[in-house]
């Protein structure tokens, strides 16, 4: 049986009303005798007043019972109380209510949540006439290298989602990171599917907004990258490791289409851990494997010298409209290929490092098996004294947050000075894509969180089949806003 909640302080009200009465008449006759100094006809007159106005509270309150009682009846039809068996009086119905006005409403599903960024580019080149003679006359220029929106959030406790398109691809938009995920799964914790960053070098699972450098490292040009597919990935209990499998179709378009019944599947694996973990110090190594067998049976290996400008379109002069591949192996027939990464990083204090390799076996339809590989070392300390951490769910290195924001008179934000050297050879088994050396200096200031701009001086020595040795400098900068 429910009670009535709006009982007990409508039974206290009439109670309250009739103590006090009992008290006022107390105070009459006490008054006298304690030497007060009222005039005792005037003590009755407003003990009677008193008498009357009580009178009238408890008529109100009688004709109210009868609507109250009604309304408690229908909330108590909804929302049930505990019975009057199982408490001791009013105490505990008063608790209850109160906890139920405290509770805290239940989430809403679903969310959602608008991020993007948006990263301008401008770069000058200086090449000499060998490199001209083997890749062309670079144009100096200016571009949007990256424009995105995304929207990320749940629609339920354990499925998360995210759609990201980018607007600087020529043309048209294109799809980046298009997933649902369900976490908490029993054995594999949490399950991805859609297009997303397979889990192959640190490098390229570092977020573009968080590069120490304008770009990734050569060897980036090895990794099966975005696919279309399923990753099943987790951490351990301590957070200092992780480990991530996928399976995808390879290749895939830029709306995360995959068409081909010849091979066309690929597989990615990753395991990650930390042999150093002491507050601001830790010291990771990882490991990765991949395995593609292309729809197309033909694979290419290409980069350009870690910057690019383009014009859509093409420019209205017969000019280069972008950055030429330095270095490209053409399309090569293949049955698979196998791909081995190793990395190593650390972080203490303000300096930070971090190293890859990577090593590509291709299996050729006509031909022997070829091996081509890339290297990257860079190291980075940060002049104002900042931290970068450790980011664990993703084992890589997160993102730099100022003490001080860049205000007038206030602070000048976090500057951060870094070095790099990558390496990228595409020559093997009669393939001549040429061999790159890369050796970048970088000046970074982070004006606050979400804004950052870069500065990088690159020296490209190229060695390419037929002309040699040559070389380009590249003075390149960006301007970053994210949000």
């Amino acid at each position: 049986m429910c009670r009535n909640i709006f009982q007990v302080p409508i039974a206290s009200l009439v109670m309250t009303a009739r103590c006090l009465s009992i008290v006022a008449a107390t105070l009459f006759w006490v008054a006298p005798d304690a030497g007060f100094a009222q005039d005792t006809a005037n003590l009755q007159q407003e003990n009677a007043q008193l008498r009357a106005r009580l009178d009238r509270l408890e008529s109100v309150v009688d004709r109210l019972q009868p609507d109250l009682s009604s309304e408690a009846a229908k909330y108590s039809a909804v929302t049930p109380i505990p019975s009057e068996a199982d408490q001791a009086g009013s105490q505990q119905v008063s608790n209850w209510a109160m906890s139920q006005l405290s509770a805290p409403d239940a989430p809403k599903f679903p969310t959602a949540k608008l991020t993007g960024f948006f990263q301008a580019d401008a770069g000058w080149f200086a090449q000499d006439s060998a490199n001209q003679a083997a890749v062309g006359n670079i144009q100096d220029g200016a571009d949007f290298r990256r424009a995105r929106l995304a929207a990320t959030g749940k629609v339920a406790e354990n499925v998360s989602y995210m759609l990201e398109m980018d607007f600087a691809f020529p043309g048209h938009p294109s799809f980046m990171d298009v997933w649902g995920e369900v976490s908490d799964v029993p054995i594999l914790q949490n399950v991805r599917v859609g297009q997303y960053r397979n889990p192959f070098g640190m490098d390229g699972l570092t977020s573009v907004k968080e590069l120490t450098f304008i770009e990734r490292g050569l060897p980036f040009a090895f990794l099966p990258f975005r696919q279309i597919g399923a990753m099943a990935h987790g951490m351990s209990e301590a957070g200092d490791m992780t480990w991530a499998v996928s399976g995808f179709r390879y290749p895939t378009g830029q709306y995360g289409g995959s068409v081909g019944d010849n091979g066309g599947y690929g597989m990615a694996s990753r395991l990650t851990g930390l042999i150093v973990d002491d507050g601001d110090s830790v010291v990771h190594i990882g490991g990765a494997y991949s395995f593609i067998d292309p729809a197309n049976n033909m694979v290419q290996y290409r980069n350009q010298p870690e910057f690019t400008v383009s014009e859509t379109g093409g420019s209205a002069t017969p000019v280069p409209n972008t950055v030429p591949f330095f270095v490209n192996t053409g399309p090569i027939a293949t049955h698979n290929v196998n791909l081995f990464a190793g990395e190593l990083a650390a972080t203490s204090g303000s300096w930070h490092a971090q190293g890859e390799v990577i090593y590509a076996l291709v299996n050729r339809i006509a031909g022997s098996t070829v091996g081509f590989s890339g290297m990257s070392v860079q190291s980075a300390y940060i002049l104002t004294g900042e931290h970068r951490p450790y980011n664990r769910e993703n084992a890589v290195l997160g993102r730099v947050v100022p003490h001080q924001d860049f205000r007038s008179g206030c602070g000048w934000g976090a500057w951060e000075v870094a070095a790099r050297w990558s390496y990228l050879n595409l020559n093997d088994g009669g393939i001549t894509g040429g061999q790159l050396n890369d050796v970048t200096a970088g000046l970074n200031w982070y004006l606050n969180r979400y804004t950052k701009l870069q500065f990088n001086y690159i020296h490209a020595f190229l060695r390419t089949a037929g002309i040699g040795n040559s070389d380009a400098d590249i003075v390149a900068m960006r301007a970053q806003v994210d949000f």
